[in-house]
């Protein structure tokens, strides 16, 4: 079974807990429900509901893709390892490229609305200036740059705090929804139907939408090498982090529609939490749930930076980017190189943006390109996994249905909404998701003709790697007699 030991990254610095909390944070439940509530209303209306459940569907084939195959291959690049040595080098080159583009461009999108979050808790004037919302949301993600560059171990601390007290106060306005007398629509089972999509347009609207809600919950792959028993805890993690954040998310969306008007969602834009919080709360609900979006942004910005920067550590690692990617802190056991290299791009970004106009046209650009990629990078995994698995699907039912029949669902559905979308985004959001994937053709070329031993992978086949973890194991081989006289270790 393959592991990357010796590698550099601190291996055992992660447990089932903090790798759960990772894949929550890295779904970002109050960002995602701030920033995507009101675009999903004004999609699909009360059947926003709906569309979270059928979008969590196949969803979930890609999450089990990605478990299955970090049984059998724990590497940083996680589909960038995993696409490469089941369908082809190429493929899965660009896998880990569309992954960095995506997650570099979010950091951006991620941080202005930090910025201005950070700004309305004083002022909401000073919120809709888009160089200063830059410059603050700047500070924040130096502030978890230098969290990350800190260690696997620091991180996660500082996630632990984040995510707790969002958790914290998200759950307590779920309670108080439920507890609410006052209502502007009743409640009706029928939103959770097909019957309010009028008819197969608006059901694609509301499942493109609804598919930037989850996207993030796969840093727990990329934190494999640094996650104890990461064989199992990382898809585990996934697992239970999709689980949370979709019981969050049907819950906020049903209390938005039960509790606010169609006027009040639409003039509340990105901040309808905040006029949600307030009808639940007048006066403290509002900036309680303020804080909670702002936690949540500033927690996604961690996970965000732990994919791209673990992403490119692969990649120098493997010889298919620059090697000094690969370089890692002697005392923090971080990527040190491709997190400044990182840090340093984002920041050339942020000037951008500060020039481009408002906040919102800046995040409705980003969103709807790195949708592009997501959609790239998820489908290749979810094929991947049947591809790895193929010898074993015929095995069981459980086999072919988990292994095979649902993540080819998750990965029709993300080839779906990459086609779905070309139609729908603007010149600005083509050229920054289509450019940015094909500007990664040009270091795949450049380093395969270099030689690069990723471009002469060794297969991944599950049937080979579990029978030969089986015979390890076995009591009675010679090997495992071995293994058994030295220290555990998960790699």
């Amino acid at each position: 079974m393959r592991t990357t030991p010796g590698r550099g990254l601190q291996p055992n610095a992660l447990g089932t807990f903090d790798t759960i909390v990772m894949a929550v944070a890295g779904s970002a439940p109050a960002y995602s429900l701030a920033a995507t509530t009101a675009v999903l209303f004004g999609a699909v209306g009360l059947a926003g509901p709906a569309a979270l459940l059928y979008c969590a569907i196949p969803m979930l084939g890609i999450v089990l893709a990605y478990a299955r195959l970090g049984r059998i291959d724990v590497n940083a690049g996680a589909g960038y390892s995993w696409v490469g040595r089941t369908l082809h080098p190429f493929l899965g080159f660009l896998s880990g490229w569309a992954l960095v583009f995506a997650a570099t461009v979010f950091m951006v999108a991620g941080s202005l609305p930090a910025g201005s979050l950070t700004l309305s808790l004083f002022d909401p004037e000073l919120a809709e200036n888009t160089a200063l919302a830059c410059a603050v949301g700047a500070g924040w993600f130096l502030m978890m740059l230098l969290v990350v560059l800190g260690g696997a171990r620091l991180t996660v601390r500082a996630q632990l705090l984040m995510s707790g007290v969002e958790m914290v106060i998200l759950v307590v306005f779920v309670l108080a929804a439920l507890l609410h007398r006052g209502h502007a629509t009743a409640f009706d089972w029928s939103w959770f139907g097909l019957g309010h999509f009028g008819g197969a347009p608006g059901f694609a609207s509301g499942a493109l939408i609804a598919a930037f809600y989850y996207w993030g919950w796969d840093v727990t792959s990329n934190l494999s090498e640094e996650t104890r028993d990461s064989r199992r805890t990382a898809g585990l993690a996934a697992l239970v982090g999709i689980g949370v954040v979709f019981l969050l998310f049907e819950a906020f969306t049903v209390a938005v529609n039960v509790l606010l008007t169609a006027e009040q969602i639409e003039r509340g834009g990105a901040n309808v939490l905040a006029v949600l919080g307030q009808e639940i709360w007048p006066g403290a609900g509002g900036k309680l749930l303020v804080l909670a979006v702002l936690l949540s942004t500033v927690a996604t910005l961690e996970t965000t930076l732990i994919q791209v920067t673990r992403s490119l550590f692969a990649m120098g690692r493997d010889r298919t980017l620059p090697a000094a990617l690969g370089t890692v802190h002697r005392r923090w056991n971080t990527p040190w190189v491709a997190v400044v290299v990182v840090g340093a791009a984002a920041l050339v970004m942020f000037a951008a943006s500060a020039a481009a106009g408002s906040v919102e046209q800046v995040l409705g650009d980003a969103v709807s390109a790195i949708g592009l990629q997501i959609a790239f990078y998820y489908a290749l995994a979810g094929i991947a996994a049947v591809v790895a698995y193929k010898g074993l699907l015929l095995s069981s039912v459980r086999d072919f249905v988990l292994g095979g029949v649902w993540p080819l669902l998750g990965s029709a559905f993300m080839l779906w909404a990459f086609v779905e979308s070309l139609g729908e985004l603007t010149t600005a959001s083509l050229a920054i998701g289509l450019g940015g994937l094909a500007a990664g053709v040009v270091p795949m070329l450049v380093y395969w003709r270099k030689g690069s031993a990723y471009y002469r992978p060794a297969r991944l086949d599950a049937a080979r790697v579990l029978a030969a973890a089986e015979s390890f194991a076995s009591p009675d081989s010679p090997r495992a007699r071995r293994v058994d006289q030295s220290p555990a270790t998960d790699f």
